[in-house]
């Protein structure tokens, strides 16, 4: 069965997260692209030749023969476009984060439900080597009884990119709804929801106009969570550190997929794609089965093109949604709780908060 994919949006999530991955699944074809910059025009001619360009979302919400809408815009935009596409038919992608708001996500889920099609957010990081080794540390009880976990999302530009709405002061910009939404969705993946939240939350950059800086405290019964990120982090240090009763596990680096994909490379027929350098792979220290274990871990494999699959799979009755629209709602409640952790100075009891019925 085929289905055919309209992407709305080619900046550098249509480009590298998007069209690489729609394009490596069996069953979805890529019929049309919105887009209107000339040097992205080009790329879509090369790249995708069989695919048409279109100047209008309406070109691809209202076209009979497209069966799945792929919304990666502005976050702003996720709502209007999002809807438009439910209520015309079609089954959709939202780029992360899902909405601005968790009532915004649940707008969009009640319309999904009523017009009986599939919704989801992409949370491709879910199939990235980080996430999947350190799911099989925790899992497998390699440490025991996990009592921390800190994870971070860091990066280095002390300048502002000229015309990059991400760092402009509007809803939804800043990198806790960016680089943060990741690691919610992972933590609420690992632990569910937490019961309470703090928050510090900041502008760094001299002159910034939106958040650069974050760092959420997650509390669970007997273990407490650790969210960081920020601009400003020159020297990375690890990017995830998680303590429990009978060990430790350090790892340093980030999957390898961005780089690879901003670089040029492409996942179709890559044998390699994904695989981490053991320069990267994470440290463990522990006591498992009575023995003492210091070494290497090797990295899972990464591959993005798990969540277009299953996206296939959930359409076509094959499999269960993985990344479910009231998690990815879960998430935007939490980065909602967060940010009004940080305004009051008060840790904040988790809430589920109110549920729109359209």
């Amino acid at each position: 069965m085929t289905i055919n994919v309209g992407l709305i949006g080619f900046g550098a999530g249509g480009r590298i997260f998007h069209a690489p991955f729609i394009t490596n699944v069996a069953g979805l074809h890529l019929k049309r692209i919105r887009e209107k910059r000339p040097e992205n025009l080009a790329y879509i001619k090369a790249q995708y030749p069989d695919t048409e360009i279109v100047s209008e979302a309406n070109e691809i919400i209202n076209d009979p023969s497209i069966d799945l809408v792929v919304v990666a815009t502005p976050n702003s935009s996720h709502l209007p476009l999002a809807k438009a596409a439910l209520l015309a038919g079609k089954h959709v992608v939202v780029e992360k984060p899902f909405t601005i708001t968790s009532a915004d996500a649940d707008e969009l889920i009640a319309i999904a439900a009523q017009q009986k099609r599939i919704l989801t957010v992409h949370h491709n990081r879910r199939w990235d080597s980080n996430a999947k080794t350190v799911e099989k540390i925790i899992k497998g009880g390699m440490l025991g009884t996990l009592v921390e976990f800190e994870a971070h999302y860091d990066r280095f530009r002390n300048y502002f990119r000229p015309g990059a709405w991400r760092e402009e002061d509007m809803p939804g910009a800043g990198i806790w709804y960016d680089l943060g939404a990741h690691l919610v969705d992972q933590v609420q993946q690992l632990f569910g929801l937490p019961t309470a939240i703090t928050a510090d939350i900041r502008i760094q950059r001299p002159g910034g106009k939106t958040i650069d800086s974050f760092d959420v405290r997650l509390d669970y019964p007997g273990l407490k969570v650790t969210l960081k990120g920020g601009m400003l982090v020159r020297e990375p240090g690890p990017t995830f550190l998680l303590y429990g009763t009978e060990g430790s596990f350090i790892k340093y680096g980030m999957d390898v997929q961005e780089d690879t994909l901003r670089a040029g490379g492409l996942p179709h027929g890559n044998t390699s794609w994904g695989l981490e350098p053991s320069n990267i792979w994470g440290k463990l220290n522990t006591t498992y089965n009575g023995q003492h274990f210091i070494g290497q871990v090797e990295s899972e494999r990464g591959d993005y093109t798990g969540f277009y699959q299953n996206v296939y799979d959930a359409i076509t009755g094959k499999a269960p949604l993985i990344v479910t629209p009231q998690q990815a709602r879960n998430t935007i409640r939490i980065i909602e709780i967060a940010m009004q952790s940080h305004s009051t100075r008060k840790t904040l009891p988790y809430s589920p908060g109110e549920t729109i019925v359209v």
